[in-house]
């Protein structure tokens, strides 16, 4: 694991969820920290913590979406007198909505990366992600002109798409993406047949996304756990508001819990998450995968599965015959 011991860290969005999960973790290996939000008072709370676990810490405030409050903050920051080592850029901001969108997405995209570029007073871009947009768009040419255009401008280094439906990650790889970000776990195991084949072939790396399937590959849910309100996993399980396949996986509750309960028997008493994310990177394919966490004992169970021995080949044959035996005759034909 990197060793961050003595170096400074810049959390923008440090006062709540992932940033403020991430500056205890952070904060509990020895970092130093730098926490920002929109207002000093929303910091209190994060920065008497983390100070309290022995590490330096001060608070900065800034609108991110003003680019004299971001100037004023970088100064704040420069007259500190320290090096800052890692950034995490926690923060969003939410673009107005445009009912032209898509009829003008080749010159809202080259837009957005100029407004990026302006905020992060940066020359290049490491890597933007169409997400999940219509499946029309993957086969227009104008739009990933319009971005390979901005690669030879000097604006973007790589750029690639996230998807729901496989042959749309096949279709986009027709054009020059470095990576594709696709739903994969042990309950959707598609991308194997031909995805994950062509994007070695190509060199386009995999961003496995949903390796927990919602939680459901925790081990924790049961057919009695209730789900908040304004919880997708309660509204949206059956695609009400936006593809199901985004909650939990689109595998029906009571299937998935089925297989869930065949999982834990493979793997005995061991937690079985850090066991289902070590199951994703153990793909040849994958590049990286992004789990969430809502507390920082979950951040440092998703970090820990890096650290896991290698599956045995015994227990991916035993994971594959569980899809197989479940889920493939309803999930598989899907996405």
């Amino acid at each position: 694991m990197y060793q961050v011991q003595g170096k400074w860290a810049l959390i923008t969005g440090a006062a709540r969820g992932i940033g403020y999960l991430t500056a205890l973790f952070m904060a509990e290996q020895g970092c130093n920290l730098i926490l920002h939000s929109r207002d000093l008072t929303h910091t209190e709370k994060v920065l008497s913590e983390v100070t309290a676990l022995g590490v330096s810490a001060h608070a900065v405030a800034a609108d991110l979406n003003d680019l004299e409050s971001v100037k004023t903050m970088l100064d704040e920051i420069d007259r500190l007198g320290v090096q800052v080592d890692i950034v995490l850029n926690n923060a969003g901001l939410q673009v107005a909505y445009r009912t032209d969108y898509l009829t003008t997405l080749p010159e809202a995209i080259c837009g957005f990366i100029d407004d990026s570029l302006t905020r992060l007073q940066a020359e290049r871009l490491d890597m933007i992600l169409l997400h999940c947009p219509p499946t029309s768009v993957f086969a227009r040419d104008d739009i990933f002109g319009a971005l390979d255009k901005q690669k030879a401008a000097g604006k973007l280094a790589s750029y690639g798409v996230s998807i729901e439906k496989i042959d749309e990650g096949l279709q986009a790889m027709e054009y020059d993406i470095s990576a594709i970000e696709v739903i994969f776990n042990m309950m959707r195991l598609k991308p194997l047949d031909r995805l994950f084949p062509e994007a070695i072939r190509k060199n386009v790396g995999i961003i496995a996304r949903v390796p927990l399937a919602s939680g459901l590959l925790t081990g924790y849910y049961t057919k009695d756990t209730v789900f908040g309100e304004k919880d997708p996993r309660t509204y949206n399980r059956n695609g009400e508001a936006f593809d199901k396949g985004e909650t939990f996986s689109g595998v029906p509750y009571d299937l998935a819990l089925e297989a869930v309960a065949r999982l834990k028997k493979v793997f005995g008493d061991a937690p079985l998450a850090p066991i289902a994310i070590r199951w994703v990177l153990m793909q040849k394919a994958v590049s990286v995968v992004i789990p969430g966490a809502s507390r920082a004992s979950q951040l440092e169970s998703n970090v820990h599965a890096a650290e896991l021995p290698a599956l045995t080949d015994e227990q991916m044959a035993q994971v594959t015959a569980i899809y197989d035996d479940l889920l493939r005759e309803s999930i598989h034909p899907q996405w």
